[in-house]
Order: structure tokens, then C-alpha cells, then sequence
């Protein structure tokens, strides 16, 4: 049955922003917010690692964004610490591996973009004994370290700096993510890359040809799959397909066939992005629907963690077999994390 083999399952989602959510509370009100609004949800859906990207918003940018980065990774600290019961803040593949024995959660720090770093590369140790974990350079615009995907058209590869950030990454145990990445940027890491890199949350530019999506050139042979990474693909909308009426499971569903029959089996895992669920909580007043409501993130059918199950119910229908969902799943995200993790 697809719902008993998804609770076997070890289920890993390489990007949900509800640090976000957590983090527009009150700090006392982290720990029993994570628990109450996104726990239940991240218990049915099945979630065993989570990744938990520190994203900054445009209301702190620039002048605010090294503080809200700081105050984005304590709080990731305190819900870990009020729920231990629960989740654990995981720094290498052995803990990964021990949340998961003892029932856990297992929770990933990333950094998406290194907003306010400038171009300071040594901040990155910094970020590395606070407990980040997997990290990119670029989100949609230009950072004094890469560009990101929205500038392609300046085919621009990575900066000094920012070669020298993936130098210091690799050398930490930090894994570096490519998704927003412009595509000469990508280019360039994968040129580069001695360790595995990570796409967070991307889809098959192939099936929607959308700056946020990897091109089949960037797969195999001397793409990520190369590296040993993993491409985790994205539940955004906007990047599955330009037409609403077609958002669905097995939509998801068609970019994840697509990357395994270009990269391989061992290549591909899940990274959500719920940006609908996020914004919900996160625009006043909380916890109620946005008035202007954007339907290149509404996705109803998967709303939330609680629906990742859906996914293992597509994949039993397309005929996979439990060993290749056991990868797509999770399997994948968590070998990658385990070997290369810190």
C-alpha cells in the first residue's frame, strides 16, 4: 500500500521556508508556534529531515539582513531546543542518523543567498558553527558573489569571492546548493565542484522552461549527477508549468521522471518550497489568506507537508518500484547529506 511504504519511508524535503513563519512571532512564541502550526503537519505528511532555509525578505535588505539572518538561525535553535522530544538541530551526518533512530525529526540549517555577507567569504565559518549546513550564493538578483537566475542574460560566472565561498564551503562541510543560481553561474560550480552539490528546489527546465528551472545539459554527464549531487525537485507552481489548470501531483510527478531518466535514479529528491502556506502566515493578519492572492503559488491539492504522501501515491501509480520511491523519497537526500554534511 503507497500510504505504508511513505511511512517507511525516511522522506526528506530540502526546502520548506516555515522558519520564516516561526521567525514573525515573538521569540517566546517560537517553540509553541513550530509546535503547534507545523509539527502536526510535518508528522502527517511523514517528514523525517527537513531542511530549513534562512531566507531574507526585501523588508530587510540590505541594512537588515545580517541581523535577520542571525536572529532567523536563533530561532532555529530555540524551536529545536522546546521541542527535542520531537526534532533535532542536526550539524553532521551522524546526527542525522540518530534523530532518525530515535523518532525525530532531523533538521538542516541552509542559507539561501548569503544576504549581508557582501563579500566577507570568512563569514561563512562563522555561519558553519552556528550550525548552517547547506548554503547558496544567489537568489534572484545580482550578490557581490554570483548572479542569480533572473540575471542570465548577463552570462556572468562566479565572482572571485564567490569562488573563493565555494572553496570555503567545500572545505567546511557545507553543501552547496545551485537552485537560484544563474545558469553561467551553474556552469561555473559545476566546472569547479571537488564535492557534491545540491539543488534545494529546482525542476526540469525541459518541461517548463522557466531561469529557475536546470536545463538537461546541467544533469549528466558532467552535471550535478557527476558531482554526486542531488536535484530536489520543487513544488513551486510557477516552476512546474505555465498553465494553473495543469498544477498537480502528477505534475510534480512528470519533472521527477524527467531528471531520473536524464541524471539517474540516485539524483533526484523532493524540496517543496510550500511558498502558499509560508505566505499565509506570514502576512497580516496571520494565519488568514492573503487578500491578493497569486495563483503561481497556489497549489490546493498538495497544500503542505501533510500532503507529501500524495507524491508516494503518484510515484506507486507510474509503476516505480519501492527501492527506486525509497530514493526519490528521501533515500537520496539523506546519502548525500550523511557522506558530505559537516
Amino acid at each position: 500500500m503507497p500510504h505504508d511504504l511513505h511511512h517507511r519511508a525516511v522522506v526528506a524535503d530540502a526546502h520548506n521556508d516555515l522558519l520564516m513563519a516561526v521567525a514573525a512571532r515573538p521569540p517566546k512564541r517560537w517553540g509553541s508556534f513550530f509546535r503547534e502550526r507545523w509539527l502536526p503537519q510535518l508528522r502527517q505528511g511523514g517528514i523525517d529531515l527537513q531542511v530549513l532555509p534562512v531566507f531574507i525578505d526585501d523588508q530587510y535588505r540590505p541594512e537588515g539582513a545580517l541581523r535577520q539572518t542571525l536572529r532567523m538561525i536563533e530561532c532555529a535553535h530555540v524551536l529545536a531546543e522546546a521541542n527535542s522530544d520531537q526534532v533535532a538541530l542536526c550539524l553532521t551526518g551522524t546526527d542525522i542518523d540518530a534523530a532518525l533512530a530515535e523518532g525525530r525529526i532531523a533538521l538542516v540549517l541552509a542559507l539561501e543567498s548569503a544576504p549581508g555577507f557582501d563579500a566577507s567569504v570568512e563569514l561563512f565559518s562563522t555561519l558553519f558553527r552556528l550550525g548552517v549546513r547547506v548554503a547558496s550564493i544567489a537568489h534572484w538578483g545580482r550578490t557581490p558573489l554570483a548572479d542569480g537566475s533572473r540575471e542570465d542574460a548577463t552570462g556572468s560566472r562566479l565572482t572571485a569571492p564567490g569562488i573563493e565561498a565555494l572553496r570555503e564551503m567545500e572545505r567546511l562541510g557545507i553543501l552547496f546548493d545551485i537552485s537560484h543560481l544563474g545558469a553561467s553561474g551553474v556552469a561555473h560550480v559545476l566546472e569547479l565542484a571537488t564535492r557534491p552539490v545540491i539543488a534545494t528546489h529546482s525542476c526540469a527546465r525541459a518541461l517548463r522552461d522557466h531561469h529557475r528551472n536546470l536545463t538537461d545539459a546541467q544533469l549528466p554527464p558532467r552535471g550535478v549527477a557527476a558531482t554526486g549531487g542531488v536535484v530536489c525537485v520543487s513544488f513551486v507552481p510557477d516552476f512546474l508549468t505555465d498553465d494553473q489548470a495543469k498544477v498537480s501531483v502528477d505534475r510534480v510527478v512528470d519533472h521527477i521522471e524527467h531528471i531520473v531518466s536524464v541524471a539517474g535514479i540516485d539524483h533526484v529528491g523532493l524540496g517543496s518550497a510550500f511558498v502558499r502556506e509560508v505566505m499565509v502566515d506570514v502576512t497580516p493578519p496571520c494565519c488568514e489568506s492573503p487578500d491578493d492572492e497569486d495563483p503561481l503559488f497556489d497549489f490546493p491539492e498538495l497544500a503542505g507537508p501533510a500532503g507529501m504522501p500524495l507524491v508516494t501515491d503518484a510515484l506507486v501509480r507510474r509503476g516505480r518500484t519501492e527501492a527506486e520511491i525509497l530514493k526519490i523519497l528521501g533515500g537520496n537526500t539523506r546519502r548525500l547529506m550523511s557522506a558530505h554534511m559537516g
